[in-house]
């Protein structure tokens, strides 16, 4: 797949769409398959942006091939490291042997781990460090833990376009029928989130630079919505909500905790609560729960007890977003017990391991069954609830 830039007559997408992939890093499910993105420049000097996954190489190879038209490429600049982008490596040292790698002093150091290439052909840059390619003149910046610590940025002050390495990016095939927001919002969180202090570094250098075109390793190219997909990265990595409302998470065994949740999503959606979304640990994606913890101002963690601890499905998800550094949230808690209530105890101490998390006075203990009286329990715990908005 070769496609022209509308705002570049020099650079070209050689990336590989792969469609039949339903699983990204052996942990994130996939509907609309994944992008590994490549770009070419043809300039008086010819630069290759980034490599592909294993599974792509073949493809990649042929696309450059076919966008090269009969040139040799001079550099191959390497964003990061990590296999999904640099697998092809090796392949394209092989078949080009005068071409010099170009990458960050952190991936010079790391590259013998991913590939075999003589030291003489590579050449680490700093911070404000430039690659004259004649008419095109790439600027590299650092993005350490943006997500691996090698990573670095590039930008064409020609054109107006940064190459962003994983930042900006987004499940699903670049011509995936879909937006941006949601997938990219699930790859954020799960994938870039833990480095919210990274990426705000990223984004003050991105700041003073006239930015019109996005070229990520993953996802759509971005034009002209650069301005909100700044703003929500600029929200996500400072971990404020995105949105004012209520996720409600359950795990539950027998079903009686997932009607009390249900009954607590309705009492607030009666209260007119600002938004409500719900989802089942033991069934749902565990990655978009993490996406809905992080989007939404206020979470409901409800759990059964289980071997004197919390159900494990809740236990999961508490390790994920403790992972993740999940905080500035207000949070209310209800378990279910038939003997020994132990699930608020082990959910309130993991929480209390996190950042800034506010937990709700009001807690409800259900005994095994939803009552009557635990109804009026959850229209106690939705009323304060409300007062957070």
């Amino acid at each position: 797949m070769i496609v022209k830039f509308e705002r570049s007559t020099d650079i070209k997408y050689i990336g590989v769409n792969d469609y039949d992939i339903d699983l990204f890093e052996s942990q994130y499910m996939l509907e609309n398959g994944m992008a590994y993105n490549s770009y070419l420049i043809l300039d008086k000097r010819v630069a290759i942006c980034d490599g592909v996954d294993k599974i792509a190489v073949d493809r990649w190879l042929a696309n450059l091939d076919e966008a090269l038209e009969g040139r040799t490429p001079d550099y191959l600049i390497v964003h990061h490291l990590e296999p999904d982008h640099s697998f092809s490596i090796q392949a394209a040292a092989d078949k080009y042997p005068d071409m010099k790698i170009i990458l960050s002093a952190g991936a010079m150091r790391m590259l013998p781990q991913f590939c075999d290439v003589d030291p003489a052909r590579t050449r680490s840059v700093t911070e404000n460090d430039m690659l004259d390619l004649g008419y095109h003149k790439l600027t590299f910046m650092m993005a350490p833990m943006v997500h691996w610590p090698e990573v670095m940025v590039s930008y064409d002050s020609t054109d107006k376009v940064l190459f962003s390495a994983d930042a900006f990016g987004k499940f699903g095939t670049i011509d995936a029928d879909e937006g941006w927001s949601c997938e990219a919002r699930r790859y954020y969180f799960n994938i870039v989130g833990k480095y919210g202090k990274q990426v705000q570094a990223l984004l003050a250098k991105a700041g003073k630079l006239d930015i019109q075109t996005i070229c990520p390793l993953h996802g759509p190219i971005l034009t002209d919505t650069i301005p909100e997909v700044l703003r929500l990265y600029d929200t996500w990595s400072k971990y404020e909500p995105e949105d004012r409302g209520v996720f409600i998470a359950v795990a539950s065994i027998h079903g009686n905790t997932k009607e009390a949740a249900l009954k607590l999503e309705k009492i607030l959606e009666q209260r007119c609560c600002p938004r409500v979304a719900f989802a089942d640990l033991s069934r749902d994606d565990i990655a978009e729960c993490v996406e809905d913890a992080f989007r939404h101002s206020v979470v409901v963690l409800m759990a059964s007890s289980y071997d004197a601890g919390v159900f494990a499905p809740m236990a999961d998800f508490l390790h994920h977003l403790e992972s993740k550094s999940f905080q500035n949230r207000t949070v209310g808690l209800v378990e279910n017990t038939s003997w020994a209530p132990s699930a608020i105890k082990t959910m309130r101490a993991e929480l209390e391991q996190m950042q800034n998390i506010k937990i709700l006075d009001k807690t409800v203990s259900i005994k095994t069954r939803v009552t009557d009286a635990t109804v009026m329990e959850l229209d106690a715990l939705a009323e304060e609830i409300m007062k957070e908005f």
